[in-house]
């Protein structure tokens, strides 16, 4: 995707400490200008596939290297979520033992001096901006929306047994809904795309002393998956990081 932005890019991904398998994936794709994650759901039935139909779906849509205007930009986006949903309902089809297949995902693009995410699920897009990240997104979830009506705290959320129940994803229903988040971006600006193996481990302060810390983007991916995997790496985990260089 063309443009005057300049943006630096790593992602990578971690099966944790308690999975044999992993379900997510990542990419940050400079020259085509997406980044993403993807976390997949299904276990047997298959949630690594999901995750990897999601991903081909991104670069299907984004294959080519062309300057978007804000609104094309957004129609590219529920495009590719939409091919996404499509290609694994088809899957599912075809493969009926693999019923139950979904996923989780985060889709960042940048149009002109502007960020924009696509979001569906519990993973997660954070803004690290002036010393201090703010959480982007809003999860689909039984918890989230118990903590939006006062029910529970944020802290009993992540503790809940019920965490894990999601409100909505990639996969499930062939109408999908996506939420579209869009903003200004500025220099000096780093996204954290990221799974729940990621954020479930490590708190906002953790997450925000790893990305302030002087050092590239890789050596950054590498201590958030590391100090995730020091607290337990109980699930698998996806980071996809882009900074704002100019």
């Amino acid at each position: 995707m063309k443009r005057h932005t300049q943006i630096l890019a790593c992602s990578k991904t971690d099966p944790g400490l308690q999975r044999l398998r992993n379900e997510d994936v990542c990419q940050a794709d400079t020259v085509c200008g997406f980044f993403l994650v993807a976390d997949g759901m299904g276990g047997r039935a298959a949630g690594n596939v999901a995750s990897q139909l999601f991903r081909e779906a991104v670069m299907e849509v984004f294959s080519a290297d062309e300057e978007l205007g804000l609104t094309e930009g957004e129609a590219k986006v529920r495009e590719a979520f939409s091919l996404a949903n499509r290609k694994i309902l088809a899957h599912v089809d075809d493969n009926p033992h693999h019923s139950g297949m979904g996923c989780t995902a985060e889709l960042l693009i940048f149009c002109q001096n502007r960020y924009l995410i696509g979001h569906v699920g519990d993973s997660r897009t954070y803004l690290f901006r002036g010393g201090r990240i703010h959480q982007l997104t809003r999860d689909h979830s039984f918890v989230q929306d118990q903590v939006d009506k006062g029910i529970i705290t944020p802290q009993q959320a992540a503790k809940s047994r019920f965490r894990n129940i999601l409100k909505r994803a990639i996969g499930v229903d062939p109408s999908l809904a996506v939420d579209i988040v869009c903003d200004l971006h500025y220099s000096g600006d780093i996204f954290l795309l990221c799974t729940d193996g990621l954020y479930t481990m490590l708190d906002n302060d953790e997450i925000t002393s790893i990305l302030g810390f002087q050092g590239p983007l890789t050596m950054k991916a590498d201590m958030l998956i590391n100090r995730a995997n020091d607290a337990g790496g109980n699930d698998n985990i996806a980071v996809t990081l882009a900074a704002i260089i100019d």
